[in-house]
């Protein structure tokens, strides 16, 4: 039996709550930590189990329980400590987006799971949905020609009470705004279908939070060898119409499914028709994909169990939450400086390091409030029952 602890109680801890509680024969919650021992009550109240121990910190935690693996639901700016300090005590950890804001943090992350032996799996849940399968066996196969251009719609909207919240909308607390924090999940899908870009330009600003310090909504151009990606990162869309949209040279797909593929007439204009051929044959393809056993965090934290118990790496680790964190750095370079920013950025790159961005990005607003806490569900943007999508705080 895999014990396992939640450190944070606010609204993200929920979804691993729900889904460790869907293995009962194969893990435990025995502990909860928060810095106000209500609220860890009230969430082992809520879903239990009721006989989990509740503690103020992890170093509490750590020196009272034997544990096997820690969930980490708390702000971006504690993930680095919290896992570094579990590490060293040879504790597993599944770390909530984003793995942490710089990539000095993500590195000593790195450094204490070798160090250790156990693991680290940064949570990337959205690779567990069955579209998301889909898009990538298409990817995958080779049916879409060489790609040429990808893009992606990061799109949410958050109302000014979101940013009240007291370690949101501050460069120090939340690392950035929806860059960072939201889009996180789809540049993740991003680099899963292409790999890493080669370089970055990006815009950024806040148009609709005036209570944040952080920008609200950016637009980021990646460069790969002949395709660029485009990223828009925002919590100022009406309607959460989120996308990604692969183009190759002989078809494209879209995550909703969507198959499109043009056949050129003698002037270069596409046939009415298309190629219905390769039409069918990439719905056919996304088609027979089996559906996933788990979703969401459920898949996520099923895989993570599966490793503890096989005694391999997770499917998601440290590296492909690095990588991420990786590109999001290089978007807030280009952002701030306004320059083009090549990766892999160099270890003595100042934005490499802990506080660069913060010291160095614009305030776009002043924060008007800091509560501790807020009443209100967690939604998800087109959220289905087999596919449970990104689950944010």
């Amino acid at each position: 039996m895999i014990k396992v602890a939640i450190i944070g109680a606010g609204g993200i801890s929920s979804s691993h709550i729900n889904a460790y509680n869907a293995f009962p024969d194969r893990c435990r919650i025995t502990a909860f930590v928060d810095p106000s021992p209500d609220v860890g009550e009230a969430k082992r109240r809520e879903l239990g189990p009721r006989d989990a121990r509740v503690y103020r910190t992890h170093e509490e935690l750590l020196a009272h329980e034997k544990l096997d693996l820690v969930s980490v639901c708390t702000p971006p700016d504690t993930h680095e400590r919290i896992s570094v300090d579990c590490l060293s005590a040879r504790v597993n950890v599944l770390c909530e987006k984003p793995m942490a804001p710089s990539l000095a943090a993500c590195d000593a992350i790195l450094r204490a799971e070798s160090a250790s032996g156990a693991t680290f799996s940064s949570v990337a849940q959205n690779r567990f949905r069955n579209d998301v399968v889909r898009l990538k066996t298409a990817v995958d196969s080779g049916l879409l020609g060489r790609i040429t251009h990808v893009q992606v719609d990061s799109a949410w909207w958050r109302g000014l009470p979101y940013y009240d919240m007291w370690w949101r909308g501050t460069w120090a607390k939340e690392g950035g705004g929806p860059t960072l924090n939201h889009a996180v999940h789809h540049i993740d899908l991003l680099l899963w279908l292409l790999g890493a870009p080669a370089a970055v330009t990006a815009v950024l600003t806040n148009a609709a939070h005036e209570n944040a310090e952080v920008e609200d909504l950016s637009v980021a151009v990646l460069q790969y060898e002949r395709a660029l990606a485009t990223v828009s990162s925002s919590v100022v869309d009406h309607g959460e119409h989120q996308r990604i949209l692969v183009h190759g040279r002989a078809a494209s797909v879209s995550l909703a499914g969507d198959v499109s593929a043009e056949i050129s007439q003698l002037n270069g204009f596409p046939e009415p028709a298309g190629n219905t051929a390769l039409v069918d044959g990439l719905r056919t393809l996304m088609s027979d994909c089996a559906p996933l056993s788990h979703t969401g965090h459920q898949g996520q934290i099923d895989d993570v169990l599966s490793a503890i118990e096989e005694g391999r790496r997770p499917a998601i680790d440290g590296r492909d939450g690095r990588l991420t964190i990786e590109v999001i750095t290089a978007i807030y370079k280009a952002g701030i400086e306004q320059q083009t920013v090549d990766l892999p950025l160099p270890a003595d790159d100042p934005y490499c390091q802990s506080g660069t961005v913060a010291e160095r990005a614009p305030r776009f607003f002043a924060k008007a409030a800091a509560v501790r806490h807020q009443s209100g569900s967690i939604s998800v943007p087109g959220e289905r029952a087999d596919d449970v999508a990104a689950g944010l705080r």
